[in-house]
């Protein structure tokens, strides 16, 4: 079992990873460039983290886990009701805690990655099937597992399309709201047709 003080400088060196690439723009970040920004050694970092390519993949994890929490979260709040249980995992989707500018950016990056790290591509790869189940389950009940799966595979890309936009433009500040809606809007027309 960790320690709460160890557990607390994984958690800062983490967060440091993701503010270096977003101010990066690329995983052309150093150790060093981490270890400053978390006030800790580079030593240490690599003492909890092991390689720079262990440290992206933790980083990875890491949002991948507040991710799940947050859509689990407005999953349980939802309760039974089918349409409330869509909302719930596009909210959490667009949780202002995941859609904020360096987490926006550190997933472009992330994505990137993957191209190169067996681990990064199977992260993501867990991260679609877990978004296309839990939207697959909440629409089965509305519309059939046929056109469940259809309407889930649209929302999954239009949420990555949605990301990928705000990634391309960091000019903007990230609207949870209006992507909520924006996809909601896909979903609710889906239903519709």
């Amino acid at each position: 079992m960790r320690r709460p003080v160890e557990v607390a400088r994984r958690e800062t060196v983490i967060a440091a990873t993701i503010a270096a690439i977003d101010e990066a723009g690329s995983l052309n970040v150093t150790v060093a460039d981490i270890a400053g920004r978390a006030g800790i050694s580079s030593a240490l970092v690599h003492h909890y983290f092991g390689t720079k390519d262990d440290l992206m993949i933790a980083a990875m994890r890491s949002l991948l886990k507040q991710c799940r929490q947050e859509v689990a979260q407005r999953l349980r709040a939802a309760g039974e009701d089918p349409r409330a249980r869509v909302r719930a995992v596009i909210a959490g989707s667009f949780a202002p805690s995941q859609f904020s500018q360096e987490t926006v950016s550190a997933w472009l990056v992330f994505y990137l990655y993957a191209r190169r790290s067996f681990e990064a591509a199977r992260l993501l790869r867990i991260y679609f099937r877990r978004l296309e189940t839990n939207l697959v389950s909440a629409l089965e009940t509305l519309v059939g597992v046929e056109r469940a799966g259809r309407i889930a595979a649209g929302a999954g890309a239009m949420i990555d399309g949605v990301w990928l936009r705000q990634a391309l433009t960091p000019v903007t500040e990230p609207d949870p709201d209006s992507a909520t809606a924006m996809v909601e809007r896909f979903i609710d027309a889906e239903l519709n047709a």
